[in-house]
């Protein structure tokens, strides 16, 4: 190819008494800018159709092609002004050089903005279906890939350069080590949120507690090294990331309902009113729009207490909200209340009857 360049460039320069080198960097110049032209053109139509697809996949593909093929049509070229003109042998081998490089890196930059589309694209796409989506998870993993890409990548640039890369990699499982026992604090933190990104026990916005420490809150940013709590006095607390793999995390954002659990008693004097009572508050329940019917619903006389007939209501409210979870409750309790109150009964107070004794020895309240 380079050769049928150089003869077409030598005949036109014959023809028109010009010099060669003008006539090839014109040339050349010319076929750059009309296969940028067609390059542009190409795309625009593939991009056209990629958006008529269903598909999000074909989306991203294209738009991290376009940059990097425009880029290799003009290194390609510039490997070809290199080659022709004599002017440049000088150079020509560093510069030669310098751009294999550069084309040993247009496939990982391809990569690296394939993974930011498909990282935009599946964020997008879950949020416009409704689905959930941890958004967190998805751009530490696009994160990874691409730390994992340019690692790959740099070893590769270095083997063309003609850097010896086993020594390096030798050198590197050695100083691994060492630097693996002088961070093992922060490899411990990093591996920590390693597995907080692929476990998912919580995310961003999540309310976790833990009943083996005093820690309580709202999770507001997780970090490679730490993670940021917001308590509910509206408190900071930064935990090492390698402190949740040693402890129980409970998660009450990702609760399904809330529970109502509440005793009641009933006087002594009202135990005829007991059973009618005891229905009539498990049909409330059961009929209560903002309780959920499906889990377990309990109503029933527990015990003898000591100053009450004692009662207890087990159920779940629909919602998990907390200020609608204490209006639901409440509406509960003060129903229990009214039916009490119909069936001409009365909720127990703790009482005691004292029993003295009279001079002659009978017994009087």
């Amino acid at each position: 190819m380079e050769s049928q360049l150089a003869v077409a460039f030598a005949h036109v320069a014959n023809s028109l008494n010009l010099p060669w080198v003008w006539v090839a960097a014109g040339g050349l110049l010319l076929i750059a800018l009309v296969g940028q032209w067609i390059i542009g053109a190409l795309f625009r139509r593939l991009h056209r159709f990629a958006e008529q697809s269903e598909q999000q996949w074909d989306d991203a593909f294209v738009l991290a092609l376009i940059s990097p093929a425009k880029l290799a049509w003009w290194l390609l070229l510039l490997t070809l002004l290199f080659a022709l003109l004599p002017a440049l042998a000088s150079v020509r081998a560093l510069a030669l050089t310098a751009l294999h490089a550069s084309l040993v890196l247009l496939v990982p930059w391809f990569l690296h903005r394939l993974i930011a589309n498909v990282e935009e694209q599946v964020i997008v796409a879950k949020f416009s279906d409704g689905a959930s989506v941890d958004k967190a998870t998805v751009r530490s993993t696009a994160r990874l890939l691409r730390v994992a890409l340019w690692l790959i990548t740099a070893l590769m640039l270095l083997q063309t350069l003609g850097v010896s890369v086993s020594g390096l990699l030798a050198f590197g499982g050695i100083g691994g080590i060492a630097v693996g026992f002088a961070a093992k604090d922060l490899l411990a933190n990093f591996f920590g949120g390693l597995g907080i990104y692929m476990d998912r026990p919580f995310t961003i916005g999540d309310w976790v507690r833990s009943p083996d420490r005093s820690l309580e809150g709202t999770v507001e940013e997780i970090g490679w090294r730490v993670t940021q709590i917001r308590t509910f006095d509206k408190r900071p607390i930064y935990v090492p990331n390698a402190v949740f793999s040693q402890i129980i995390i409970e998660n009450p954002s990702r609760m399904q309902n809330r529970r109502i659990y509440e005793k009641f008693g009933l006087r002594y004097g009202d135990s005829r009113s007991l059973r009618p009572v005891i229905d009539a508050i498990r049909d409330m329940v059961n009929k209560h729009p903002d309780i959920d019917t499906r889990q377990t619903i309990i109503v029933n006389f527990e015990s003898f207490g000591g100053s009450s007939l004692d009662c207890f209501l087990y159920c779940f409210t629909r919602t998990t909200n907390w200020v609608e979870y204490h209006d639901v409750k409440q509406d509960v309790l003060i129903n229990v209340l009214e039916i009490v109150h119909a069936q001409g009964a009365d909720i127990a107070f703790p009482t005691r009857t004292l029993h003295m004794q009279d001079p002659a020895g009978t017994d009087s309240p």
